[in-house]
């Protein structure tokens, strides 16, 4: 099954340097605040020059810039610059600080009850990728970050992604094909329940 998510669809928090645009969490309906998500996908505007994340020592954390500067430090460790839609990997119970503007992505997963990883696609030459189907007790979480693209099923069924929009496939969507008239950026959250 494809489910496709607008703007309109994702819930907008303040924190305290900026913005939360929460995409997806898992399981549905549950409460980021409440610290018993299983996953949760969002993307945040960063507006102080330096900032600290909250410690979430429950959970492993994948985050990329979409814009602007990332530069972040973990435990008051070495300082790591990170690139828009280079992807970094961190422990949430790390102390980290951030230093640069952006707008960021992040995928964070339960230790211990969810696994996955989060990558940037960008389609072949002829702007297209076969996503394989997607395996039980997994879910994809795909974010149009640059560009627009369709996802097209075998039985020719067509979800249109728009800049901004994001796809939640399960464990029901067959093979897909990911195609554009352009060479869209895309990010790509992929999560199991264990």
């Amino acid at each position: 099954m494809i489910k496709k998510l607008t703007k309109e669809d994702y819930a907008v928090s303040n924190w305290s340097g900026g913005k939360t645009i929460q995409i997806a969490i898992g399981p549905e309906g549950a409460v980021y605040a409440d610290r018993t998500f299983l996953w949760r996908v969002s993307s945040a505007t960063v507006e102080l020059a330096e900032s600290d994340y909250t410690a979430l020592p429950d959970y492993k954390r994948f985050i990329t810039p979409l814009n602007g500067q990332m530069i972040l430090s973990h435990n008051g460790g070495e300082e790591i610059d990170v690139e828009p839609f280079e992807v970094h990997e961190f422990d949430g119970a790390d102390d980290t600080h951030c230093r640069g503007v952006c707008t960021d992505f992040n995928l964070m997963l339960r230790k211990g009850k969810a696994d996955g990883a989060m990558n940037v696609i960008e389609p072949d030459e002829d702007n297209s990728i076969l996503i394989n189907p997607v395996e039980a007790g997994q879910t994809i979480v795909l974010f149009a970050a640059e560009g627009s693209a369709r996802l097209v099923k075998p039985d020719d069924e067509v979800t249109e992604l728009l800049e901004g929009e994001a796809a939640i496939l399960t464990d029901e969507a067959t093979e897909t094909l990911l195609e554009s008239d352009e060479a869209p950026l895309l990010i790509a959250c992929t999560i199991e329940v264990l």
